[in-house]
Order: C-alpha cells, then structure tokens, then sequence
C-alpha cells in the first residue's frame, strides 16, 4: 500500500482516501466506515458527522496545537475489509486510533486484528453483546441490545403498558439481529414476566413475511421483539398492519433510523425502541441535526436527520481527541506505538465525559456508559417515551 491512501487494484471493497497531506505534526485518525454495502441506510451518513467533528477540533486550534489528519477506508460492511483497513491504518497510515468499524460482523473479525496491532478502534454500533471482552484496545461507543431492550421493557412496565405476553421475529442472517431474536429477547421476556408465546425467523432482506405474520397472528401477543435491520421492520410493520396483528412491535438500536415512522407510515404507529442520540432532546442536539442537515443538503444526501449512529461516530472523535489531549500525544514517528497504548489507557479510565449523546463514561468491558432513549412512534415521527440511565 502507497502511504498516500490509494488502495492496491487487488482490493474491491476498500475504498480509502487521505483527507489531506498528513505532516510530522498530524495526528492520524483511521476512520473505517460502511458508506457502501447492506448497511449504506444507517451508515452512509456517518462520513458527515465524522467530518463534523474533526473540523470542530481543527478549528479551535487541534490537540495540544496538532491538527486531525482522517485517513478514510470503505468497508462496504465486509468483515474481511474492516480487517484489511485495521491493518493499513496501523502499518502504513500510522494512525494513533481508528473510529469505526460499524457493524457487530465487522468487529468480530478488526476487533482482534486491531488488538495484535496494538491499536484502538471505537465503534459506532456494533451492539452484540460481549463483543469487547478479553480485548484491550477495542472500545464500543454504544450499548449493547440487551441492556437497550431492557430499558425498553422496564418503560413499557413503568407506563403501565399492555406486556403480559410476548412474540419475537429475528432475521437469521444478520449478526446482530440473531443474537437479539435467540439470546437476548428471550431471557428479558422471563425477568418481566412476559409470557414468550413463540417466535418466527426470516432472512433481512426477505419482502413477503405473511406466512412469518401468519404465525404471530396465531400468537396474539401483546409484544412483539424484534431483532431485524430497518428494511425489514419495515416491512414487518406493514404486513401486521395488513394481516390485523395489534401487538406493539419493540426493539433496540437496530432499527434507530429517523426515517423509520415515516417509511412505516401508520403500519408503525406504538413501535417502541431505545437509541442513545434523540435529536430534539436540548439545544445542543438540536445545533448538531441543524448542521447536519446542512451538510446532507449540500452533499446531495437524501436523509437529512442524524440517527444514533451519526451521533455516535461524531462523539468518537471527540472521545478519542480526549484521550490524546489527556495523554499528551505528539503523533511523532518514533512513538506511535507508545501513544496508542496512552490514548487506550485514557479511553479506559474516561469518566462523565459531556459529549452530544449525553454523560459517556466506559466500563470494564470497554463499552460506552451513556443514557437510553426510549422513543415511540406516532403520526410517522419518533416521540420520547422516556429516558433512562442505562446503568
């Protein structure tokens, strides 16, 4: 590989770029994002507020008088090109941290490449739970799904919410979505005393669900877990709407998309989730989706409000600058491997941090601690449910 961030022809996913001529001053950050591939709907947009922040820092005069230099690689959501890209931030770019990778796929496989590295990564969602531990440089910037979906149902108990019985629908084939619909749902049915009538499975991009619909009508559960990417809670929603099934579909971040009410349409009426980024939530929320909007508008991006991951991936830079500013790095040759150990050692030891998605502090599993927005939807828009601290 060229240190100048072209990719070698051999490589069909990775599609990297240097966001300027990096010197011996630059503090190198690997951003290792999914802008292509199956999770493009959530992840696209990730790119804008990584850039967001980073010229934010930039602006106020860098980390310790050093300026962010981003070195971008294109994952297309492919586990095998989240540990290629890893690898090329490490050896050739010299980055001091990467934000990324995305999804809980790609993790499994950087996640160890990284630790033999000796570098930090930070995702933006992976949510699988325990996917950080026996890991010492591998941080996740979110909470996994079962203490996502926990918080959901202890709002749904607390509002007195209709939850005696239970369904769950999961998608096979998507990491994540799996581990929701077999491991997590189930065992947080039985802490609430939720009666699990049964599940149905289906593969995420799987258009007729009716005979999967067929089943949950037989059920008639007052909830319905799901574990599924947002295309297919789309078209979950619709076929319940279709087939008469009233059981309120829940879920956790999976399915955190802004757009998600709107595309459902009164199919998603009751839905409940928890996200950790509610852009109505205060004034800085609101000054971030306004600039947000902004920059989507100007790049000729479709979606124009921050979802969770955005938020996320913006509060990573902020996270890892933190860490460097902490440690006093000096991004200099001859001690990159000494300061990535440093920023590490901070990221492990950062508590209450004041970042966009509210008070982040990391556990000892490296994950992030930070609140749990618990939204419904209503008249095609998210509305806050509640808030919990997620602890």
């Amino acid at each position: 590989m060229k240190a100048n961030g072209i990719v070698a022809a051999g490589v069909a996913l990775g599609l990297m770029s240097v966001a300027g001529s990096a010197s011996a001053a630059d503090l190198v950050f690997g951003f290792s994002m999914a802008k292509t591939g199956p999770y493009v709907s959530l992840a696209n947009t990730n790119e804008v507020a990584v850039d967001m922040a980073v010229d934010e820092i930039n602006a106020k005069g860098g980390i310790g008088g050093n300026k962010i230099k981003l070195v971008k690689f294109d994952t297309g959501g492919d586990p095998k090109q989240a540990a290629l890209a890893v690898r090329q931030f490490a050896e050739d770019n010299k980055a001091l941290a990467v934000i990324g990778p995305f999804s809980s796929g790609e993790v499994r496989v950087a996640f160890p490449a990284g630790e033999r590295l000796g570098i930090v990564q930070m995702s933006m969602s992976s949510s699988a739970p325990g996917l950080t531990k026996g890991f010492s440089y591998a941080f996740r910037n979110t909470r996994d799904e079962k203490m996502v979906i926990d918080q959901v149902l202890a709002a749904l108990r607390d509002k007195k919410l209709p939850m005696k019985t239970g369904a769950t629908a999961f998608a096979t084939d998507d990491t994540v979505s799996k581990s929701v619909g077999t491991a997590v749902l189930p065992v947080l049915f039985t802490k609430y005393g939720v009666e699990n009538k049964g599940a149905v499975d289906f593969q995420f991009a799987a258009f007729d669900l009716s005979p999967q619909v067929s089943q949950l009508a037989q059920m008639k559960p007052d909830i319905i877990g799901l574990g599924a990417p947002p295309e297919a809670a789309v078209n979950l929603a619709k076929e319940l709407k279709r087939q008469g099934v009233s059981g309120r579909l829940i879920a956790g971040t999976t399915v955190a998309d802004p757009d998600l009410p709107k595309r459902m349409g009164g199919a998603g009426n009751g839905m409940t989730i928890g996200t950790t980024f509610y852009a109505e939530l205060n004034d800085r929320t609101k000054a971030f989706a306004k600039q947000f909007a902004e920059r989507t508008t100007a790049a000729g991006i479709a979606r124009h409000e921050p979802n969770q991951q955005d938020a996320s991936a913006y509060d990573i830079v902020y996270l890892l600058a933190e860490a460097a500013k902490t440690a006093a790095v000096t991004g200099a040759a001859d001690k990159v491997a000494a300061e990535r150990t440093a920023i590490r050692d901070e990221l492990a030891k950062l508590k209450g941090f004041a970042a966009l998605e509210g008070t982040i502090s990391f556990g000892e599993d490296h994950d992030s601690i930070k609140p749990i927005y618990v939204i419904e939807a209503k008249d095609e828009r998210w509305t806050l449910l509640d808030t919990r601290s997620g602890e």
